[in-house]
């Protein structure tokens, strides 16, 4: 019997909590080094530990550490009064992060996650691209109307 069928690994996260994930700081979309670990069936600590001992794959633009006023914004968004006792300030994963991420984490958990995540991220895109285009055609019609 698989770890899948025994149900130890989730089949499949409800798109829903894995957008109330994602949040965003400096322009990007993110994800917390937390979030993913718990999604990843791991602990943030040994999550933490894969980034450090494979630091060349993560540059700046693909994980970064929050400063102290965007945890202040965090803690806000996410609107908790005790926020796990961190002592540090989380780590936090771009897309091409937590693309990333597949590449230090080889366990099966991780691999279908991140290909839900993936694909939550590319609907998001979309739908961007898609409001954008519609915005664009309401403006062309206000115009024409005018």
């Amino acid at each position: 019997m698989s770890k899948k069928q025994m149900g130890l690994i989730p089949t499949t996260i409800a798109d829903e909590l894995l957008v109330s994930k994602i949040y965003q700081f400096r322009g990007q979309k993110i994800m917390l080094d937390s979030d993913l670990a718990e999604l990843y069936g791991v602990e943030t600590k040994r999550l933490n530990e894969q980034i450090r001992r494979n630091s060349t794959r993560f540059p700046e633009d693909f994980m970064f550490t929050l400063n102290k006023d965007e945890v202040i914004i965090l803690r806000s968004q996410i609107a908790t009064s005790s926020w796990g006792g961190r002592r540090n300030a989380p780590n936090v994963f771009t897309e091409h992060g937590v693309l990333m991420l597949s590449s230090v984490l080889n366990s099966e958990q991780a691999i279908q996650v991140n290909i839900q995540i993936m694909r939550i991220f590319s609907k998001i895109r979309q739908f961007i691209a898609d409001n954008t285009q519609m915005q664009l055609e309401i403006s062309e019609i206000k115009h024409t109307v005018v």
